[in-house]
């Protein structure tokens, strides 16, 4: 889950699973007390007993306590080391284990990293022994492992090299791994590189494992079968180049294909490189105290209003929300936080898409008085009606969160890192910040879509991103915003 208001609650979960595991293990010590006193008393007796048993026996008081031993007490020992001191424990985790993570959730967790470490190029060992910003806890052996698979089981053969060589180089400088050996990351990581065309080095790795595990199967059939690929290769290069030199035929070394066009262009925006504002047009950006042509709310009290782009205008106004507004529409929010759903136009159906990684809730005016003021507040500032808009979305991404490039026809928290709003068709970036609204329109003032205003939420490296939408519709604001028949916005 990537809302972070039910992450907070599964840290809690633990915490008090913790707790309950340490009492646990205070009973199962004291039970273990009680035998080891029961054992140390019978060890004498029965030592001392045995030295002369004729002798021992001809004591009436030893017969009866022989005969009660045997009896009764063997028996109550017997239902002490069978008593069950997990029960409280297991029940507790029992009730627990219905909210917690399943395999899809992990896997989504792990491809929310790996998407990461690409977007902010990242490197694996960094991001592996901790040194992002802020606290973050290292991987093991067995984390990179993991990583590694979820890769391979997507064919991303990429990040499946990657990841088996960092949990490789760990277990090379002597890390302890509790589920996986250097003969099994070598033999991911051949296939992995023989998947990206490097025939040389998956050679060279596949010879390292012989030298672990000789009789590994897999492992010698790719001998042999990669020695009989690289002559081939090599003959063929040899023929190539009296043949006046063609090109070596191209492999697919680097990240695996995309469904996604822009990928490139979009990732280096929310790194913030390649942002095509010159220092002509940056100068022509300001800042003012703005009323809305003297608007009775604006008078004494104007809004800060900065610009942020040009063309298309896009402006954020500062203070809009207090800290307070904020805590309660998060309140309100979280109960209902979904994993966000879209369209699928083959089906009709609405489904969870892989490019948008957020939690959404809407909330209508009438719920709560916080939410009629802000939208109050929207309508004074932009002099739109919003009794025709759509409700207030309120949208939660957690680490590794986003929204790919998407048009919105047809925000609200301070970030650590990531999380800006790009648009990828004009080369602008807007980062959050806590109590502001951005502001554009993404119809043009005839009523045509505004392409510029293409537009995606990056991936939160570190942090929690809220924000809140409101989208305005263009029916009833035939007066506010009256139409023209040029395409100027």
């Amino acid at each position: 889950p990537s809302c972070s208001g039910q992450m907070t609650d599964l840290l809690f979960t633990e915490k008090d699973l913790v707790t309950s595991l340490k009492d646990y293990i205070k009973a199962e010590e004291s039970k273990l007390e009680q035998i080891k006193k029961w054992a140390e008393r019978l060890d004498v007796l029965s030592v001392t007993a045995t030295q002369d048993p004729e002798g021992f026996l001809g004591h009436p008081v030893n017969a009866f306590k022989l005969m009660k031993r045997l009896n009764t007490e063997w028996g109550e020992l017997e239902s002490l080391v069978l008593t069950d001191m997990s029960d409280g424990f297991i029940s507790n985790l029992t009730i627990q284990r219905q909210h917690f993570p399943n395999d899809d959730d992990q896997t989504g967790a792990a491809k929310a990293l790996m998407r990461l470490q690409d977007t902010y190029q990242l490197d694996t060992k960094d991001i592996s022994t901790g040194e992002l910003p802020g606290e973050t806890l290292s991987l093991t052996v067995d984390d990179c492992y993991d990583l590694g698979r979820v890769a391979y089981s997507e064919a991303d053969y990429y990040h499946t090299e990657l990841w088996m060589a960092q949990a490789l180089q760990q277990l090379d400088q002597g890390e302890e791994a509790a589920a996986v050996d250097a003969v099994t990351l070598l033999d991911y990581l051949s296939y992995s590189i023989y998947q990206q065309g490097e025939l040389e080095r998956a050679l060279a790795h596949t010879k390292r494992l012989l030298s672990l595990d000789p009789d590994h199967q897999r492992a010698n059939g790719n001998l042999k079968y990669f020695e009989y690929q690289l002559s081939k290769q090599k003959k063929a290069e040899g023929e190539k180049t009296q043949d006046g030199g063609r090109e070596r035929r191209s492999t697919s070394k680097g990240r695996p294909a995309d469904y996604l066009p822009e990928r490139k262009k979009y990732e280096q925006l929310c790194r913030g490189e390649g942002i095509k504002m010159t220092p002509l047009r940056a100068s022509r950006l300001f800042c003012r105290y703005y009323d809305n042509n003297r608007h009775p709310m604006f008078v004494i009290g104007p809004v800060k209003e900065e610009d942020e782009w040009d063309r298309p205008r896009i402006v954020r106004y500062h203070s809009i929300v207090s800290d307070k507004e904020i805590e309660k529409v998060k309140e309100l929010a979280k109960p209902r936080l979904r994993r966000a759903t879209v369209h699928d136009p083959q089906t009709g159906k609405l489904t969870t898409a892989h490019y948008r990684v957020s939690k959404s809730a809407w909330l209508a005016a009438y719920e709560h008085p916080v939410v009629d003021k802000i939208n109050q507040r929207i309508q004074d500032i932009t002099g739109l009606d919003v009794s025709t808009a759509e409700e207030l979305q309120v949208a939660n991404y957690g680490v590794g969160g986003q929204y790919e490039p998407h048009f919105d026809f047809g925000r609200m928290s301070d970030v650590a890192s990531g999380g800006a709003t790009v648009f990828t068709d004009v080369g602008a970036a807007v980062w959050p910040k806590k109590g502001t609204a951005v502001f554009w329109y993404n119809l043009h003032a005839n009523g045509e879509g505004d392409y510029r205003t293409r537009h995606a939420a990056c991936p939160v490296l570190v942090g929690n991103k809220w924000v809140s939408n409101k989208w305005i519709h263009e029916r009833g604001q035939e007066f506010r915003r009256r139409c023209s028949l040029e395409e100027a916005a």
